[in-house]
């Protein structure tokens, strides 16, 4: 497939919006490719498949969907549309059908970033800002931790606790980057779900949950070639 006739979209995951995958966005235009940066308002997850799915319904073509995080749960309830030909997960929950992110979690203890997650009144969930550093993007400079952390946009505790229904990635190739030094979502939980989904590449970077920040070039390079395999 040429590059003209696929769109791919990225879409972010919690305590992020687009411009998470602002690293990996530069080169894969300079490459080619038409790309998109979903924008959820990580209020449910059906809110947000919505909302990615609006997104993919707008472009001409074939799309390959990019999650990074909470957003793999999305693509891979949006990714049953027509047009989605693949499905790249980022250090990302590839749920299956029934599951929630509550009950994936609940296969190991609780990560070292978990216990700096927060509610607010409204049940909104924050990442403590003088932690967020440390637990989300440790192999970034200080002065970029602390803009994601002054920037971060919360999600609601809705997310984590519905169900998934069925995943594209049982229908669709899919592929896996796992982040060896991850606090966020445990190492082996992602490769528990790469196995999982038969990812046909399982890529580990060391590298934090921010690896689309920290490891962008490697990630983009993974996106190019499931694009180029598609």
């Amino acid at each position: 497939m040429k590059q003209k006739e696929l769109t791919i979209i990225l879409v972010h995951g919690a305590w992020g919006d687009g411009s998470h995958w602002r690293h990996v966005i530069t080169p894969l235009v300079a490459a080619g490719y038409t790309v998109r940066s979903a924008q959820n308002p990580l209020t449910s997850l059906q809110d947000d498949i919505d909302k990615t799915t609006d997104l993919i319904a707008a472009q001409e073509g074939k799309v390959l969907l990019v999650g990074h995080s909470y957003g793999g749960a999305v693509i891979s309830g949006a990714g049953n549309h027509d047009k989605v030909v693949g499905l790249v997960y980022i250090a990302a929950f590839a749920p299956d059908k029934g599951d929630s992110l509550g009950s994936i979690f609940s296969r190991r203890d609780q990560p070292p970033g978990g216990k700096s997650i927060y509610p607010d009144s409204k049940g909104f969930l924050w990442i403590k800002y003088d932690e967020y550093h440390v637990h989300f993007c440790a192999d970034l400079s200080e002065d970029e931790g602390t803009i994601l952390s002054l920037c971060q946009k919360p999600i609601h505790a809705n997310c984590f606790q519905d169900a998934a229904g069925q995943p594209a990635w049982k229908s669709k190739p899919s592929w896996y980057q796992v982040s060896d030094r991850d606090h966020m979502i445990p190492p082996q939980t992602q490769v528990e779900m790469a196995e999982h989904i038969q990812a046909r590449e399982i890529l580990h970077l060391d590298a934090s949950h921010a690896s689309l920040a920290s490891k962008a070039t490697e990630v983009t390079d993974l996106i190019i070639r499931a694009a180029g395999a598609v």
